[in-house]
């Protein structure tokens, strides 16, 4: 089982979201995706430490006040293992976009995010992001393909 948590950085004055075009890392279970940032736990860290460490390392930005919206459950999503990932949002934030290792950064109009090339499921969930819910969910992919999904909305 993975630990993860995933967070999109938004930029409210310009209605735009930060997302990671993942086509930079060898052997990437993303690549040609696009994705929010983040990654997996390091040890000993809560699900805060991981994604202020994770959109640093992935985006060069310091974000403050990361805001928790949900948690999914993304059962052998890679075929091997269980992935959970706590979903973030994050507002405030400082710093100078890096070159990032794992792929291409650019700021995309939040109408437009479901046009990339997502993950199916990701773009249900995106949505939520924005309604004033807490959630868990479950979604179901086999080989790459999105199955089905459940949730609940708090």
């Amino acid at each position: 089982m993975k630990l993860a948590t995933l967070c999109y950085v938004m930029d409210n004055n310009s209605n735009k979201t930060l997302m990671i075009h993942r086509i930079k890392k060898e052997n990437d279970y993303h690549e040609g995706k696009w994705n929010g940032l983040g990654g997996k736990f390091d040890d000993g860290e809560s699900p805060e430490d991981c994604v202020i460490r994770e959109v640093k390392e992935e985006a060069g930005l310091t974000i403050t006040n990361p805001r928790m919206h949900g948690f999914i459950s993304f059962p052998c999503f890679d075929g091997k293992e269980d992935w959970h990932v706590f979903i973030f949002t994050a507002e405030e934030y400082s710093g100078e976009l890096i070159d990032s290792h794992e792929g291409n950064l650019e700021w995309i109009p939040n109408e437009k995010l479901t046009e990339l090339n997502l993950w199916n499921g990701d773009k249900i969930f995106l949505e939520w992001l924005f309604q004033d819910k807490f959630f868990s969910a479950k979604f179901v992919y086999e080989n790459g393909k999105y199955l089905y999904h459940r949730v609940y909305f708090y």
